[in-house]
């Protein structure tokens, strides 16, 4: 497996994320229907609980990737783009015999 293909599910989960937490927003600041809250609290919700343990249980976490998730929103993008240049960064790293 490629190093960007061992994320797809974190990376399709934050952006899932954020983009509920912006519709949410949306709606706070507009009409504020009940429907649209309804719907995208619990998606933002399952979203964010995705990303924090997905990220928790990557072979490749770090604690500042841990933390990072942690962060609602945009915190799911910033631990996929850190657990990426992680593993890019090891992958990269001459193995001496």
């Amino acid at each position: 497996m490629t190093v960007h293909r061992d994320h797809q599910a974190l990376r399709i989960a934050a952006t899932v994320e954020l983009a509920s937490l912006v519709v949410l927003l949306g709606n706070l600041a507009t009409a504020h229907l009940p429907a649209i809250s309804s719907l995208a609290g619990p998606l933002h919700g399952c979203a964010y609980l995705f990303t924090v343990v997905a990220t928790a249980r990557a072979p490749q976490r770090t604690a500042a990737a841990v933390v990072l998730s942690l962060l609602p929103g945009i915190g799911g993008l910033l631990a996929v783009r850190r657990l990426t240049r992680g593993a890019e960064r090891a992958a990269r790293v001459p193995v001496r015999e």
